[in-house]
């Protein structure tokens, strides 16, 4: 990413002003997708400043269901010490797919060709005179 980007675009990762404002603030832990998570400072009810930092693209999807209770505070220490590990009848979270090539398209959508599976008869259109 250039230098520019890193100024100005906030959409592509965290800004040269917010990686600026994160001096003196502890990491405290990284996630699979290499999200980094900071804490520091109070806010104003007296609690614990939490940040992520997105390694790439900023959707707040990408933060898995256990850092997400940490930004939270759902929980009080980060999430390796604080939950139980992971089952491994667990799915792993994914990000949005919304928009992507691998959003969910039900039967019948345009984007298939628009064609659905014919009603089996059980259906009757309501009219105004009925």
């Amino acid at each position: 990413m250039g230098i520019l980007s890193t100024i100005f675009t906030w959409w592509n990762g965290a800004t040269f002003g917010t990686r600026l404002g994160l001096s003196g603030k502890k990491q405290v832990g990284e996630d699979d997708l290499g999200n980094l998570y900071y804490e520091g400072g109070t806010d104003m009810h007296g609690r614990a400043r939490r940040w992520v930092i997105y390694n790439g693209a900023n959707d707040a999807s990408r933060v898995p269901p256990e850092w997400f209770s940490w930004l939270h505070h759902q929980i009080d220490d980060v999430p390796d010490r604080a939950l139980p590990p992971v089952r491994r009848w667990e799915k792993p979270a994914t990000a949005n797919l919304t928009g992507t090539a691998l959003a969910y398209r039900p039967p019948g959508a345009l984007d298939l060709g628009g064609a659905r599976v014919r009603a089996t008869g059980d259906y009757e259109a309501w009219t105004p005179d009925a």
